[in-house]
């Protein structure tokens, strides 16, 4: 079983960062595990923004247009994401999510581990 717990979340303005934190317990090889980070924003469904392979094969979401980096420390058990130049319409609650399997789909139905999620509001 894989516990995460995210942190960094926060309220910024428009063109602002914020850098997004999450810590994996309870697996044995945290490096043996495909992590990404998905957001949902009122009213709409969860959505996938960024998934990092143990080797660091990256995928992001279309909607990032370059302004994010995910990142991970398999030393630290961590997993990271930079947001930069953030937009109202990134306002969401982000979660941190863990999966075994080789996948990096940023559909959240083939992720089986996640976080309770930290909010992320952006004013305009």
């Amino acid at each position: 079983q894989v516990q995460l717990v995210e942190s960094g979340g926060g309220s910024v303005q428009s063109g602002g960062s914020l850098r997004l934190s999450c810590v994996a317990s309870g697996y044995n090889s945290y490096g043996a595990l495909y992590m990404g980070w998905f957001r949902q924003a009122p009213g709409k469904e969860r959505e996938g923004v960024a998934s990092i392979s143990p080797l660091d094969r990256i995928r992001y979401a279309d909607s990032i247009d370059g302004r994010f980096t995910i990142s991970r420390d398999n030393a630290k058990n961590t997993l990271d994401l930079q947001m930069n130049s953030l937009k109202p319409e990134d306002t969401a609650m982000y979660y941190c999510a863990a999966n075994s399997d080789a996948n990096l789909s940023l559909r959240d139905v083939f992720w089986r581990y996640w976080g309770q999620g930290t909010q992320v509001t952006v004013s305009s």
